[in-house]
């Protein structure tokens, strides 16, 4: 009996030591910043994805957009590569959840001024996790291309 005891104490103590809770203290280092950009040879796209709860309450209203912590947007820029001047583009884009939920999310184009973005909204759950699969196809090109990433929402 004695020797279960002190076996399941060995135990706990090793499984904290393996996970660092014991002797040293050590910080883990953050994971490098993810891409928010593309190169897309003479093209460079901007993404994007934020609860709508970040958005001051003035661009929200100016652009339709509804404030949430349970709603995502995604937004896309098409800038040409030399110069910096923004292009219109065909912005299309799939978002699943890890589950493989469909998410809808319907782009539009909003311009101002010499500044053109594409932005679309999603419900989204607490920790819930979005893979944005974005096509775009800068005007005056032929070829369409590929970008994905994700981002993970928290509404808590």
């Amino acid at each position: 009996m004695i020797f279960v005891k002190i076996t399941a104490v060995m135990f706990f103590i090793g499984q904290i030591a393996a996970c660092g809770g014991g002797g040293e203290t050590t910080v883990p280092t953050a994971p490098p910043s993810r891409d928010t950009s593309a190169n897309i040879g003479d093209h460079v796209v901007h993404f994007n994805a934020l609860s709508t709860e970040q958005l001051s309450p003035e661009v929200a209203r100016a652009y339709n957009i509804v404030r949430s912590k349970n709603r995502a947007m995604l937004n896309v820029s098409v800038l040409e590569a030399a110069g910096g001047k923004a292009v219109t583009a065909t912005v299309t884009v799939k978002t699943v959840n890890l589950t493989g939920q469909l998410k809808n999310v319907v782009m539009r184009k909003i311009q101002e001024q010499d500044a053109i973005y594409y932005i679309g909204e999603t419900p989204v759950a607490n920790r819930e996790t979005l893979v944005f699969d974005i096509t775009v196809t800068p005007d005056g090109t032929s070829e369409p291309f590929q970008l994905k990433f994700q981002r993970q929402f928290y509404s808590d």
